[in-house]
């Protein structure tokens, strides 16, 4: 896990790069690499790379970057791991090419020396680079086939820039700081802010499985070479032949037997849930007693069913791992919230979990640690499964029912306003937004409904984000094309939730403690593998994913309901809306929605 950047000054007018901004840029990283720095600049002044390491495979001094081929044809600045690098690496040996380090990142390099941009579909892990090409004068950028890995540009049409973060990017001053619309009006809608956009008028992200390829010419092309939501729909609803016979346990055996790939010692994150603690079941088998588990308590949910150490702690005796269980109190929170909201690159309103979890693993002395974070996407683990398509179906045929549940809602508006207390507003969208899934979804997943973004955000930019967002057609976008109503909604949760939330959420909350985060559910085998049978017969299950490991998890976790892993973040805000009723925590995520938004958007302004 490191922080790469890059400038590309391939306009005849742009100014050569000035090596001031390549450092604040790269230096604005230290948290994500504080092993190492590098730079490179070109003999002619027009690209540099920029990088901070954290060093996980091979550990010496000669696996820094940027690294280069030999005679400098291809230099690559790179953030991630490759976790099928050393298989990758015997067959270019075997075809006759010569390597210098143990690392990954030169692998990257005779890869891309070898196939061109193509070679990201031999890649398997989570990653983002910068390439540049000396022979054809042009960089590549790329990012992992989930999105796993952040990397965003902005481009003025005369230089290019890069960076793992938006706030390195602006740390350089060359980049503007207007505000995107679509990105302020993202964030009040779903508590993040959806790619491509960012706060930013000027700054994009990296689509998640895609290359971007620019050269001195000018001349760029944009590549998708993976989508989970077009390899859901490649899977009809009734396919006339049976999909591939799956091999769960196998196929989960082999994705974490992958993620534990490292020179340095590996932990997981341990709660009370099934990923988890099937993650924890699966890595002892490869690590003989040679592990370590971490979980969060609150005190304010001690004793309750809600405090997952106990259950935790019983999966770490299971498997005999070295366990510690970090407190967490108020007073930690308000004492880190500042720290915390300044590690958030884009405003959140999730991630304190995490945020918590790493530091703790971090005072462990682990720079690596796996996380279940995935599985409720995979194996349908969410209510958003049964809810989305229960509303659909019921309502979802009523004619004229958005137009009518329109009218509805602006009626009822004056007497829901009275009730808010005890009701959420999302009630007065529930016909309305009934009938397609990309509606059903966002009612479902929203935070503040459309109807009500005109009071956290300013009608002309209100106006313009919404047109440019078009979040019901992008939705609605996501899911169509595919068949069965599970497969569907496990698109819009990884497109969407998993992809602009939590694994945002895990790579800035790791790197703030300069750990890296590792989801071996999140796996672009794996799900090439689970894909097929998704929303089918016997379509796996969390029940069968906890199944998976030889020694079988304890039968009270097991038997645990689905309960979700709760933050007491509301009770933490100072002045926050404690009161009862069935909105009172959806004020709380509200509150703490303005809060960060504060953070962030107040801090640049």
């Amino acid at each position: 896990m490191c922080g790469l950047n890059a400038i590309f000054a391939y306009g005849a007018g742009a100014p050569n790069v000035e090596p001031g901004e390549l450092i604040a840029v790269r230096d604005a990283m230290t948290e994500r690499g504080p092993d190492a720095e590098g730079s490179w600049i070109s003999a002619d002044g027009r690209v540099v790379l920029g990088h901070r390491r954290l060093s996980i495979i091979d550990l010496s001094q000669a696996a820094n970057q940027p690294m280069a081929l030999a005679g400098g044809r291809v230099r690559v600045a790179y953030n991630g791991e490759i976790y099928n690098f050393r298989a990758l690496r015997r067959r270019l040996q075997a075809e006759g090419r010569v390597f210098e380090t143990e690392s990954d990142t030169e692998v990257l390099l005779h890869l891309y020396d070898r196939d061109g941009p193509e070679m990201v579909r031999h890649l398997r892990g989570m990653f983002a680079f910068a390439l540049w090409d000396e022979e054809r004068r042009g960089m590549l950028l790329g990012r992992d086939p989930f999105g796993i890995k952040p990397l965003y540009y902005t481009d003025d049409g005369k230089t290019l820039r890069a960076a793992s973060q938006v706030k390195a990017l602006l740390a350089g001053g060359g980049v503007g700081g207007a505000p995107d619309p679509a990105g302020h009006v993202g964030f009040f809608l779903f508590g993040y802010v959806p790619e491509p956009h960012t706060l930013y008028a000027d700054i994009r992200a990296v689509a998640a499985g895609s290359t971007l390829w620019i050269d001195a010419a000018g001349g760029r092309r944009i590549e998708r070479y993976f989508e989970p939501a077009r390899q859901l729909a490649a899977t009809p609803a009734m396919p006339s032949a049976a999909p591939p016979p799956l091999d769960l346990g196998k196929a989960l055996r082999e994705s974490v037997e992958h993620h534990l790939v490292a020179d340095v010692p590996v932990g997981v994150f341990l709660s009370a849930g099934l990923d988890s603690a099937a993650i924890t079941g699966l890595a002892s088998e490869f690590r003989n007693g040679d592990l370590d588990t971490m979980t969060l308590g609150f005190a304010e949910f001690q004793g309750t069913s809600r405090d997952e150490t106990p259950l935790a702690e019983a999966v770490a005796a299971t498997y005999g791992t070295r366990h510690r269980t970090r407190w967490v109190t108020g007073g930690d929170f308000r004492d880190d919230a500042p720290a915390l909201m300044a590690a958030m690159d884009q405003p959140s309103i999730d991630g304190v979990n995490t945020y918590f979890v790493a530091k703790e693993a971090a005072a462990m002395g682990l720079k690596v640690a796996l996380s279940g974070l995935g599985g409720d996407e995979l194996f349908g683990g969410y209510d958003t499964f049964r809810q989305v398509p229960a509303l659909v179906g019921r309502l979802g045929w009523v004619p004229g029912g958005a137009a009518l549940g329109r009218g509805l809602r602006v009626v009822a508006a004056p007497l829901l306003g009275h009730l808010a207390r005890y009701i959420s507003p999302k009630a007065a969208g529930i016909l309305e937004y009934a009938t397609t899934y990309g509606d059903a979804y966002l009612l479902r997943r929203g935070l503040f409904m459309p109807w009500e973004l005109g009071s956290v955000l300013d009608a002309d930019l209100l106006r313009a984000g919404w047109r440019e967002l078009a979040p019901r057609l992008a939705l609605e976008t996501t899911s169509s094309g595919i068949a069965r109503p599970r497969a569907k909604v496990a698109a819009l949760e990884m497109t969407w939730y998993m992809a602009n939330q939590l694994l945002r959420d895990a790579d800035w909350a790791g790197m703030a403690h300069s750990l890296e985060i590792r989801v071996p559910l999140v796996d672009a085998e794996l799900f090439a593998q689970v894909a097929p049978h998704v929303g089918g017969p016997g379509a796996p299950t969390k029940q069968a994913m906890a199944a998976a490991p030889d020694e079988p998890l304890p039968r009270a976790v097991l038997e645990r309901p689905k309960s979700g892993f709760f933050v007491p973040v509301r009770e933490w805000l100072e002045g926050a809306e404690a009161g009862g009723g069935k909105s009172g925590g959806e004020r709380g995520l509200r509150g703490w929605a303005r809060r960060v938004y504060a953070a962030a958007w107040g801090a640049a302004a």
